[in-house]
């Protein structure tokens, strides 16, 4: 994909590190200690493949961690820095670089992980495929590999495609204009089902439970999702059986259903 079509996940992030506050830090670590089933990462070493804002290899680092935080886009890798020398421990390993998860020779240059973390990155690759393969082979034996998938809708997933690529092909100052027209859409659409439950239709719960999910914004959920291209989609087998085949075994799993956003898979790989 050419570099024109593909979206600007690291300024995304910057903007999003303006609104970072302890209480989104915290919800974070809080989120990966549920999901891993850890109650401390201390004297592991955890893989952050697509760190992205670096959010969740702060996480990691504050639960303990020795982290090494990998992201293709360069704003990426300075948000991540960023966090990194404002809250980093300096008597904990947490290093930093930029790289792809498609370059094979740096991949093995990283050595294995006690955790292998990619949430939301790998199906955005352009060879998501082949991304899983080579991010799983990172995890040691005995070690967790935590990725997250978007889901496979079928002919809405295509729709989605078609979304994302309309706001890559427009102009920076009318993009964000997209992104209020079609996240309007939905969630008018929302606010109609709430009310249809005799719910408050107003969205600020479900924002609220966006920040306690994982500590993320709905502002900037609504961008990265609308714009972020390359963009592949997976079933939750089309995840657990070929990683099974390699070894791996499924330990957690929360999915959305038939609706659209990421399955989240923590797997196991067998000694």
């Amino acid at each position: 994909m050419s570099e024109e079509n593909r979206f600007a996940f690291g300024k995304n992030w910057q903007a999003f590190l303006a609104a970072l506050s302890e209480d989104r830090i915290d919800q974070a670590v809080k989120s990966l200690r549920l999901m891993l089933g850890m109650e401390s990462l201390e004297g592991r070493r955890f893989l952050d493949l697509g760190c992205g804002s670096g959010l969740f290899s702060l996480a990691a680092h504050r639960l303990g961690a020795e982290v090494v935080s990998i992201d293709f886009d360069v704003d990426s890798v300075a948000c991540t820095e960023q966090l990194r020398q404002r809250f980093g421990n300096p008597s904990r390993s947490w290093v930093v670089m930029q790289g792809s998860v498609l370059d094979d020779s740096l991949m093995q240059s990283l050595g294995q992980a006690d955790v292998v973390y990619s949430w939301g990155v790998l199906h955005h690759t352009g060879d998501m495929d082949r991304a899983i393969r080579l991010s799983a082979e990172r995890a040691k034996a005995g070690g967790l590999f935590f990725i997250a998938i978007y889901n496979d809708q079928g002919g809405a997933s295509r729709r989605w495609l078609a979304i994302k690529k309309t706001y890559n092909r427009l102009p920076s100052l009318l993009r964000p204009l997209w992104v209020v027209l079609v996240a309007g859409c939905y969630e008018i659409k929302f606010a109609l089902a709430r009310l249809a439950k005799l719910q408050n239709p107003l969205p600020f719960r479900d924002w609220r439970a966006k920040k306690k999910d994982r500590g993320m914004s709905a502002w900037h959920d609504w961008v990265d999702w609308i714009g972020g291209l390359p963009f592949e989609v997976a079933s939750p087998e089309q995840i657990i059986v070929p990683l099974r085949q390699q070894g791996f075994v499924l330990e957690n799993l929360k999915t959305v259903g038939n609706g659209w956003g990421c399955n989240e898979y923590v797997f196991s790989k067998a000694d």
